[in-house]
C-alpha cells in the first residue's frame, strides 16, 4: 500500500539559527552594540520600535581619547550597560532574534572589544550576526526618527565629517574633511585653551558672549566638495597665545564657529544643488550646536521645497539604537555574517556596503 506524502513537508533543523534562516520574523528583536570610540551603547529595537537605549561614555582625564584606554573602559562597562538595556526593554536574552555591532569605521581596539562580545552572544544564542557600518547607522536612524525618505545627510562628529546621500544601490560620500573632523577640531581647540572635554558645548557657550559685529578673520578652506579644519585650529590657537592679544576667548570662539560652520554650510548647499534632494538630515555630536542648525536651516529656506530635519541631540550622538535599527533593516535583507567573516574594518567606507535594503 502506497503511503500519501504529507501536505506540509517536514523540515529537520539543527539549531535556532537554522530556524531563523528559514522563517525570519517581520519585526525582529535586534540588539545593537556600538563601540567605535569613546562611547559604548547597547540598544534594542523591535521592528521600528525602540525598546532600549543605554550607554556609557569614556571621558579622558587629560588630553584626547586613547584607543587602548577607551577599549578597557568599554570592556569594564559592557556587561553593565547590556543588562541595563535588557531590563529597560523587559526582554530576555533568548528573545533576541539577531545581534548587530559596529564593524567600522572606528578605533581598532574599541571595535575589536565590541565585536568579540557580539560574536560571543551570537554563538551563545545561536542567532544571526550583523556587521553595521557606523556612518550608515547614523543615516538610517536619522531617517527613522525624522521621517526623511531620501535625504542629503550632513554627518558631523568628533571622528567624521561627511555629506552622505544614496545613489545607485549604495550610500555615497560626496563631500568630506581632508584632515580632521569638525568635532575633533572643536575638541582640540577647546583643550588647547583650557576648556573641558568635550569642547564643542563650551566653545558654543563662549561664542554667544562675543560682542563683535563681524567675526575675526580666520582660514577658510573649502576645495570643491572637500574641507580642511587643521589650519583653522592652528590660526585660532595663535590668536589665543599671542602675548599682544587684542581679542577675548569669547570673540575667538565665535570666529572659530562661524568659519567652521560656514565651510560646512557651503559644501552642504553645493551638494544640495547637485543632487536635487529635498531633505537635509543633520546628525552627529556637533549637530546639537544651535548656530550650525541655524545655518543649515537658512540653506533649506532658500531652496524651494527643501526641509531641514535635525536628529534629536540624544540620538544624534553615538548609540546602540542606530546599530540595532540598521541591523533590523539588514536582517530583513538577509545581510548576516558568519563569525569567520566578522572581522572589524577600522577604515570601512559607506561605499563599501551594498545597501540593498534601501528603496527610494
Amino acid at each position: 500500500m502506497k503511503i500519501a506524502e504529507p501536505a506540509v513537508p517536514v523540515v529537520i533543523l539543527n539549531s535556532r539559527n537554522d530556524i531563523l534562516n528559514e522563517i525570519k520574523p517581520r519585526n525582529p528583536i535586534v540588539l545593537g552594540l556600538e563601540g567605535t570610540a569613546h562611547t559604548f551603547g547597547a540598544g534594542i529595537v523591535q521592528g521600528e520600535k525602540i525598546l532600549a537605549d543605554q550607554r556609557a561614555q569614556y571621558v579622558p582625564p587629560i588630553g584626547g581619547i586613547h584607543p587602548r584606554e577607551s577599549a578597557i573602559y568599554i570592556s569594564k562597562n559592557l556587561g553593565i550597560v547590556l543588562h541595563r538595556a535588557l531590563e529597560e526593554a523587559q526582554i530576555r536574552f533568548d528573545e533576541l532574534d539577531a545581534i548587530a555591532f559596529s564593524i567600522g569605521p572606528g578605533l581598532g581596539a574599541c571595535l575589536r572589544t565590541v565585536a568579540t562580545a557580539a560574536r560571543a552572544l551570537a554563538l551563545l544564542l545561536e542567532c544571526p550576526l550583523i556587521g553595521v557600518n557606523h556612518c550608515i547607522g547614523h543615516v538610517e536612524l536619522g531617517k527613522l526618527t525624522t521621517g526623511a525618505k531620501d535625504p542629503l545627510t550632513l554627518y558631523v562628529s568628533g571622528g567624521n565629517t561627511q555629506i552622505i546621500t544614496y545613489d545607485s544601490g549604495r550610500y555615497r560620500v560626496i563631500g568630506e574633511t581632508l584632515d580632521i573632523a569638525v568635532g575633533n577640531a572643536l575638541d582640540t581647540f577647546a583643550r588647547d585653551i583650557g576648556l573641558p572635554h568635550p569642547g564643542g558645548p563650551h566653545i558654543e557657550k563662549l561664542a554667544t558672549k562675543s560682542r563683535l559685529k563681524e567675526p575675526i578673520e580666520l582660514p577658510y578652506t573649502v576645495k570643491g566638495m572637500s574641507l580642511s579644519f587643521s589650519g583653522l585650529v592652528t590660526a585660532a590657537n595663535r590668536l589665543v597665545t599671542d602675548p599682544q592679544r587684542c581679542y577675548s576667548k569669547e570673540e575667538i570662539c565665535n570666529a572659530f564657529q562661524e568659519y567652521a560652520f560656514s565651510m560646512l554650510a557651503e559644501v552642504t548647499e553645493r551638494a544640495l544643488v547637485c543632487t536635487n534632494k529635498k531633505e537635509i538630515v543633520l546628525t552627529g555630536g556637533v549637530a546639537a550646536n544651535a548656530r550650525l542648525k541655524e545655518m543649515i536651516q537658512l540653506i533649506a529656506e532658500e531652496h524651494d521645497g527643501v526641509t531641514m530635519l535635525p536628529v534629536h541631540p540624544k540620538l544624534a550622538l553615538d548609540n546602540g539604537v542606530m546599530m540595532a535599527w540598521t541591523g533590523v533593516l539588514m536582517y530583513r535583507a538577509g545581510l548576516t555574517l558568519t563569525v569567520e567573516d566578522s572581522c572589524v574594518q577600522p577604515r570601512q567606507r559607506v561605499e563599501d556596503v551594498s545597501a540593498i535594503w534601501v528603496t527610494v
